[in-house]
This record gives C-alpha cells, structure tokens and sequence, in this order.
C-alpha cells in the first residue's frame, strides 16, 4: 500500500512537472514575443516566481481542489490514478498541438470522470465544480476587460511621449509584470497538486483526524511546477505569444498586469481559475485595442473550443484508467 502511495504521489508531482511545462506558455510568452528576454532567461524568471508563490498566498485553493470537487469520501487511490493519468494525457495531447488548454480543468475532469464510475454524480461536490465551470467564462471575460482597461489607461497616459520612450519604460516594466504574472501562476496552479496529494494522504490515513496540507508537500508543488516552467512548452508560447496577437513591450505588461489581477483576487478567494483561460483573455483584450483585425479571432475560436472539451475529455480518459486501475490494482 505504501509503494501504491509513493507512486501516485510521484505521479501527482509528473502532473504538477506537465502543468508547469504546459502553462510556461502563460508565464513567458509575452516576455519572449517582445523580446525583453531571451526564452532561456525568460524560463529561469518565471520559475523562480513560481517557486516563491507559496509565501505570498494562502493554501485556499488547494483546499478547495482537496475537498470541494469530490467528497473526501469517494477519495481513493484509484481514483486519483484515473485522474492524474487523465489530466497528464490531456494536456500532453494539448501540448502536442500546440493547443493552450487548462491544466486545472484537465485535473478537475480527471476528478470528476473517476468519482462517476466509482459512485455516481452522489461523490461529486456541485457546488465546487458549478464555482469551478463558472470561472471557464468568467476568467477570460474579466482578463480580457483588465487588459483591455489597463491598456487603455497606459495608452492615454503615454499618449505624448516617443515609441522609443514608452518601448525602453516598458521592456523594464514587463519584466515586473512577468514577474506578478508568474507569482498568480504559480499560488493558483501549483496549489491544485497540493490538494490532490493530501486528498490522497488523507484517504489513506496518512494525515491524521484532520485534513490539512503538509509543508512538505506545498514545497514539492511549488519546485515540481517551477522545473516544468523551466522545461517550457516552447509550441504553446508559440501560439500564446505570436499567433494570437501581434505584442510589443507595453502590450505584454498590460496583459500581464491584468492577468496578474485576476490570478490574485481568484487564489485569495479559495477559487482554482485557468490561468491560460485569464492571459488568453488579456491578450485579446490588450490587442482589440489596435482593432479587431489585431486579434487573429480564427485561433482565438480554436482556443476556446479547446477550453470547452478539457473538462469532459479528461473526465473520459480518468473513467477508462479508474476502470483499468480497479481491475489492475
């Protein structure tokens, strides 16, 4: 049982390596498309961001992740192995195309996908998943209203200054904005790991009367998330920063400014968003500025589909290896 444990738990940590190679699109893209740094550089930044998180946000998220989805009840070791394997060949999938998709709502869907074969819509928590689907809309709507707000702000302020001026003021200013970008990335995203694990830990006993998130696991979350970041998913930042929008420096800090906003509010708020779905939103937003043919809206609707699929696709993955693991295991 305590080998069984250790994989699974190994196997929570690969998912949380996946999501940060996944999502170092989110982190650096911008960074990268502005060329402020170089991809090399750009990885190291947003990692060492990602890895800090932990001291500036609490574990709510994680907490939500660990409890609000599935009953603690219907937590079991095969449950988990059919979620985690569902979310890690979903976002491989993504990844392999090139498709910024949510890694948080590929495990949510792996989650949901295996509690359903074990006990029926009776082991899911509707109002965690309700909150959770929610936010698919909310997140990009209210980036894109960020990005756009802020953009305008900036353009207004530096209405009279030079193009060389506001491009050498904000290549520096990305790199802040990166930096809070990289910071909501990594208290959101890491954060839902965390909760997975000591879901785990819990059902198997190992944390005692009380369901709480060890140190120890918070720590190899946050260095699992910030190594992926370093790999980086070089074919997402490709689409995140080139494909979808033409960037330059002040329109990376504002869409990473406003993304950073809504990462903030959402991980105080106990709420696991997609941080691809929230950037995804800024960008467009922070391009709708130059017109509508700015944003390459043919792409953009490509995205969104992907965003609407994740869920039940990873959901059906974890249903055929929970199947797998009970008739295995």
């Amino acid at each position: 049982m305590l080998i069984w444990i250790g994989f699974l738990v190994a196997l929570a940590l690969f998912f949380d390596f996946l999501n940060g190679f996944h999502d170092a699109a989110n982190s650096i893209a911008t960074i990268v498309a502005t060329r402020v740094l170089s991809p090399k550089y750009a990885v190291m930044w947003a990692a060492f961001f990602n890895f800090i998180a932990f001291l500036f946000f609490g574990l709510h998220v994680a907490n939500t992740l660990g409890t609000g989805i599935v009953t603690l009840g219907q937590v079991d070791a095969h449950v988990i192995f059919g979620a985690l394997v569902g979310a890690c060949a979903w976002n491989i999938i993504t990844w392999y195309y090139g498709i910024p998709s949510s890694s948080s709502h590929a495990l949510v869907g792996g989650l949901i996908g295996s509690a359903l074969v074990k006990s029926g819509p009776s082991a899911l928590v509707m109002s965690g998943i309700l909150k959770t689907v929610a936010f698919i809309f909310i997140s990009p709507v209210v980036g894109l209203l960020l990005g756009l707000g802020i953009g305008v702000a900036v353009y207004r302020l530096f209405a009279k200054s030079t193009p060389a001026k506001v491009d050498h003021i904000f290549r520096k200013g990305q790199l802040i904005s990166a930096a809070a970008y990289s910071l909501g990335h990594g208290g959101n995203d890491a954060q839902k790991t965390m909760g997975i694990i000591a879901g785990l830990l819990f059902s198997a006993g190992y944390l005692g009367p009380e369901f709480h998130i060890p140190l120890w696991v918070v720590l190899s979350c946050q260095a699992a998330i910030a190594i992926g970041t370093m790999s980086g998913g070089w074919r997402i930042v490709k689409t995140m920063g080139d494909k979808l929008s033409k960037l330059k420096p002040v329109d990376g800090f504002c869409a990473e400014f406003g993304a950073s906003i809504m990462l903030f509010g959402a991980s105080a708020a106990g709420v696991p968003i997609s941080t691809t779905h929230t950037i995804t939103g800024s960008i467009v937003g922070v391009g709708a500025l130059k017109g509508a043919k700015a944003v390459k809206w043919g792409v953009a609707g490509n995205i969104v589909w992907a965003w609407i699929i994740t869920i039940p696709a990873a959901a059906a993955i974890s249903a055929l290896f929970y199947k797998l693991a009970v008739v295995l295991f």
